[in-house]
């Protein structure tokens, strides 16, 4: 039994290392079969974004909606014609009471009338208001228009944003994997060094713990790879989330040539949200002059054709039938009804509220715009700087590696030049992508963002 048992541990034991052996042969085994990877470029991303987002159809109808309004139906200024028809009949119990003589009575007397005919009406004026409104409906397709395009530049700058995180994080993830390849090789430098007695046990556990924290992190970063992919799907629309794709560009492109004089002067012009503030102050002045209207008189017009039938059952007539036009014309003004002077007022201070935000926008977008740009130039800078650093890094590890091998430097020594070289990569991926998001916000604040599509 005692033997038994003892034979049951050893197998056990035997599996668990094999199991372990396995895992550090190969610790970042796909744990789904591999799928064929699409090959997609940030202009088609955004292609297939603009004709399927679901917030651009939106859009996209609310400003069909602002188009169909715009007609001169909707502001007042056609005429309305209606055709009605009716049919009364009255049966009446007629009592008379003469001054002399009995009273009677009337029974079962059953008049009847029918009618069919055309109305028009039309205001021929009132004080400008039907054409100021006109006027209103035609700035508000424009506006319409105006948000259409604002929500087509915050998607292009979105999904570019996230077309080159993409990237990021696919370079961050080839980054880990070369880490692991690294800490694999130390891995067996230790083993071998083991057998020969001149490093310890504890190198060996060192070195195995760093290339299974390398091994955890590298599919911590699929897992980034994954989300971010997924995203750009959802940006386009797509049915299926999970289709596996990859972006054509492999590094992150900067466009190191955008110049401060030329992106200020395209924001004050071509920045969708100052050109919507623009719209808003038109609407404002245009309502007030709306309001302003009531202070003038109205004249109307109307008219009609039509056929009247009535049938009398008592009397000498019996029947009688009226046929033809008619016409009149009606003029008033409003003296009084209370409010139009706080209307009034009010609809001045619109205006001025209006003047203020615009003036607000244009000063966040400029400071906006500063903040970026300082961002983008110091960026560029520090990418200079990473680059000579990583470098200096990579020359650094060829030499710690060296002196590894011949067993002329510590394990911990080996570990700090391999993150020096992982953390000088990272920090020029870092800083590629954050001068790239820089460089979009400002494209997107000047007007500019619609470049990607190039």
């Amino acid at each position: 039994m005692r033997y038994l048992l003892t034979t049951i541990i050893l197998l056990f034991t035997l599996g668990i290392a094999n199991a372990q052996q396995i895992k550090e042969i190969n610790p970042v085994k796909a744990t789904h079969a591999p799928q064929s990877l699409k090959v997609i470029s940030l202009k088609e991303c955004i292609e297939v974004g603009l004709k399927q987002n679901y917030d651009l159809l939106i859009v996209r109808n609310d400003e069909q909606i602002a188009q169909n309004n715009a007609t001169a139906a909707n502001a007042g200024m056609l005429p309305t014609l209606d055709l009605s028809a009716g049919y009364r009949g009255s049966s009446d119990r007629t009592s008379t009471t003469p001054r002399e003589g009995e009273s009677y009575t009337e029974k079962g007397s059953f008049d009847q009338s029918a009618d069919v005919g055309l109305a028009l009406s039309w205001t021929i004026f009132d004080g400008m208001r039907i054409r100021t409104n006109y006027k209103i409906l035609q700035e508000m397709r424009e506006k319409g228009e105006l948000q259409t395009r604002y929500t087509i530049e915050d998607f292009v700058a979105n999904l570019t944003a996230e077309y080159y995180n993409l990237i990021q994080q696919t370079i961050r993830l080839k980054n880990f994997r070369y880490a692991v390849a690294l800490s694999k090789e130390r891995l067996r430098i230790a083993e071998e060094r083991l057998k020969v007695g001149t490093f310890s046990r504890l190198d060996v556990l060192q070195a195995r713990v760093d290339f299974n924290a390398d091994s955890s992190q590298y599919m911590t970063q699929q897992e980034m790879v994954s989300s971010s992919r997924i995203r750009i799907n959802e940006l386009m629309a797509k049915e299926d989330l999970q289709e596996r794709c990859v972006a054509e560009d492999s590094v992150i492109y900067i466009n190191s040539s955008l110049k401060w004089d030329e992106l200020s002067a395209q924001t004050l012009h071509t920045n969708t949200s100052i050109l919507m503030a623009d719209k808003n102050t038109e609407i404002s002045e245009l309502e007030f002059k709306s309001v302003k209207s009531r202070n003038f008189p109205y004249l109307r017009l109307s008219g009609g054709y039509g056929y009247t039938h009535n049938h009398f059952a008592d009397g000498t007539i019996k029947t009688r039938g009226t046929l033809g036009p008619n016409v009149g014309l009606s003029m008033g003004f409003t003296i009084f009804d209370g409010n139009r002077r706080r209307e009034q007022r009010n609809a001045k201070i619109e205006v001025e509220n209006a003047y203020y935000t615009r003036k607000q926008v244009e000063q966040s977008l400029l400071a906006d715009l500063s903040n970026f740009w300082q961002a983008y130039c110091n960026n560029l800078e520090v990418i200079e700087l990473e680059e000579q650093n990583l470098l200096t890094a990579k020359e650094n590890y060829e030499i710690a590696m060296e002196r590894y091998r011949l067993g002329n430097l510590s394990g911990i020594d080996m570990r700090e030049a391999q993150k020096s070289l992982l953390d000088a990569e990272e920090r020029l991926l870092t800083s590629q992508y954050n001068t790239k998001l820089c460089e979009i916000s400002l494209q997107q604040i000047s007007g500019n963002i619609l470049k990607y599509l190039e």
